[in-house]
């Protein structure tokens, strides 16, 4: 994910060790006693990866417990970002008054079923795909970017997007991704200044894809 962010963000990614590291009291408490074992490593690797990006910024590691929707909450001054799938976990740190809002994704390189490409993509998007190289599965693409989208808006706006609320645009020579949100939804924002556009970056590595994008401060 260092790729990816600017200099400001903090970034770590899992090694063998941080899939069993020891949590904090208080983010033990989020997992309860309940939890596979496959949720507890993913939390785990990522809060692992949160304390070494904080490090990274020259400061003391601190717990980061997860909110009711499992969004992580993080310590005061700080935005950040956690992402983990199959075999991979990476997390990203900012101050807050250099970045107001981070996101990133991580997503297996694979083609999305029929079903699942009408629940993330835009016809807008679909016309897109069609027109791009074949080898890459772009869909895969589009819903990480998605994802990427909705993790740099919720802590900003307080509330989740669905996928059709972002219109992804690619620039596949760029490794660039620009995300336009709804103007619905960004009218109903209860916030000051909402982003209405979002822009990142993707990388498709073999089996992996990888987006992140940032939020300037206002």
């Amino acid at each position: 994910m260092r790729d990816l962010l600017p200099p400001a963000v903090a970034v770590a990614v899992a090694g063998p060790d941080d899939w069993s590291g020891r949590l904090h009291a208080a983010e033990a408490a989020c997992l309860g006693d309940r939890a596979v074992d496959s949720r507890r490593r993913d939390f785990t690797a990522g809060r692992m990866c949160a304390r070494r990006a904080m490090a990274a910024l020259g400061l003391p590691p601190a717990a980061v417990p997860a909110a009711a929707d499992r969004s992580p909450v993080w310590p005061a001054g700080l935005v950040g970002t956690i992402t983990h799938t199959r075999g991979y976990c990476a997390a990203a740190v900012a101050r807050s008054d250099e970045i107001r809002a981070v996101g990133m994704d991580a997503e297996q390189h694979r083609e999305l079923s029929a079903g699942v490409r009408r629940l993330i993509c835009l016809p807008e998007e679909d016309e897109q795909v069609a027109q791009l190289p074949p080898d890459i599965h772009w869909p895969a693409v589009i819903f990480s970017a998605k994802e990427t989208v909705y993790k740099v808006w919720h802590p900003v706006v307080g509330n989740w997007l669905d996928f059709h609320d972002a219109l992804v645009r690619l620039d596949p020579d760029a490794g660039t991704f620009t995300a336009r949100i709804s103007p619905a939804r960004v009218t109903e924002a209860s916030v000051d200044h909402p982003p209405t556009l979002i822009s990142g970056r993707f990388a498709v590595d073999a089996d992996l894809v990888r987006t992140a994008a940032t939020l300037a401060p206002r």
